[in-house]
C-alpha cells in the first residue's frame, strides 16, 4: 500500500481528531455522568460519521476509514453511556 502526500495529511488529521474525541468517552465512563451529552447531537453525529466512513470506503481512503471507524466506535460508546447513565 503506498501513500500519497494527501493521505499523510489525512492520517495526521485523523489521528488528531480521533484522539481529541477520546477524553470525552473516558470522562463519561469514569464519572458515569452523561447528562451534559445531547442525545439528538450524538445520533446526528453518528449518522454523519457513518456517512464519512462509507465515503472513505468508496474513495479508498485509508485515513478516512481509520479515523471514522474509531470515531463510530467512540460515538457508539457515548450513546451507550447516555442511555445507561440517564437517570
Amino acid at each position: 500500500m503506498s501513500f500519497d502526500f494527501n493521505e499523510i495529511i489525512g492520517f495526521g488529521a485523523a489521528v488528531l481528531t480521533t484522539i481529541a474525541f477520546l477524553p470525552q468517552v473516558f470522562k463519561t465512563w469514569k464519572t458515569k455522568d452523561a447528562s451534559s451529552l445531547s442525545l439528538p447531537m450524538l445520533i446526528l453525529f453518528l449518522i454523519g460519521i457513518l456517512l464519512w466512513l462509507i465515503y472513505g470506503i468508496v474513495k479508498h481512503s485509508p485515513s478516512m476509514i481509520f479515523a471514522n471507524a474509531i470515531t463510530v466506535v467512540s460515538t457508539l460508546l457515548l450513546l451507550y453511556f447516555k442511555i445507561k447513565y440517564t437517570k
